[in-house]
């Protein structure tokens, strides 16, 4: 059973792979028109990335998902309001620090804040600063998630945590430094991408399944739109107050 699944999702990853291929190979070759420099490592990379992402939702599936549904129905089953919520923030928390594409930006935001003398040039100052950058936006993510919950169980609009974010983007923006608003801009799409959006979805449609009178398909959708702005906000106060 597991093998048969496992051939299927491989298959599949390679399909959503290939647009990707199709469009380096055409403009490498037909556009550029040059060869592709290694044509045996490309090759192994293409493998690896297949096999990583099929390994990736194989895992997703089989453990993450199921779990985040089942703790969310138990923790609304069992009607404790401060555990639900802290259960909640923990997640988006745990979800976003270990979230590769936050790890790459919160590098690359370290090595910009050392060339424009931000911070002293030297490795512990840009590490420090990369892992104050991933905090402040896991917990951002965190918050996020919590207000989501508490959202769906109030039964509010979804609208109305977006509206409220948009607007104090807007206004903390003219007084965040120049150079870190477009990574804090980056920082929401960046935080909500391979690892929390599964996990806040799962977590979001089993909380709305669990309560009476909430539609999984109104309600249980809708974190991950507030969780990718509240970085936003989170990261340009960072810049703010360093």
């Amino acid at each position: 059973m597991f093998k048969k699944r496992f051939i299927n999702q491989l298959i599949n990853s390679f399909f959503d792979l290939s647009p990707i291929l199709a469009v380096v190979i055409i403009f490498q070759v037909l556009i550029i028109r040059q060869s592709i420099p290694d044509v045996g490592h490309f090759i192994l990379g293409i493998l690896f990335v297949l096999i990583g992402l099929t390994l990736f939702i194989q895992g997703l599936e089989l453990s993450l998902f199921p779990l985040g549904e089942s703790m969310a129905y138990a923790f609304a089953r069992k009607g404790s309001l401060f555990w639900l919520l802290t259960f909640a923030f923990c997640l988006g928390f745990g979800a976003a620090v270990a979230e590769p594409a936050l790890i790459s930006l919160a590098e690359q935001a370290a090595e910009l804040a050392a060339q424009k003398t931000t911070i002293i040039d030297s490795i512990s100052s840009k590490n420090n600063y990369a892992l104050g950058f991933r905090i402040t936006v896991a917990v951002s993510i965190g918050f996020a998630i919590l207000i989501g919950v508490l959202r769906i169980i109030r039964g509010w609009p979804a609208y109305y945590p977006v509206f409220y974010a948009y607007v104090l983007i807007a206004l903390m923006t003219p007084f965040a430094p120049t150079e870190i608003r477009a990574i804090a801009y980056d920082s929401g799409c960046v935080a909500t991408s391979t690892l929390t959006v599964p996990l806040v979805t799962a977590l979001g449609v089993g909380l709305a399944t669990a309560i009476r009178g909430r539609n999984p398909m109104t309600d249980g959708f809708g974190l991950v739109v507030f969780a990718s702005l509240t970085p936003i906000i989170f990261v340009m106060l960072y810049g703010i107050i360093l």
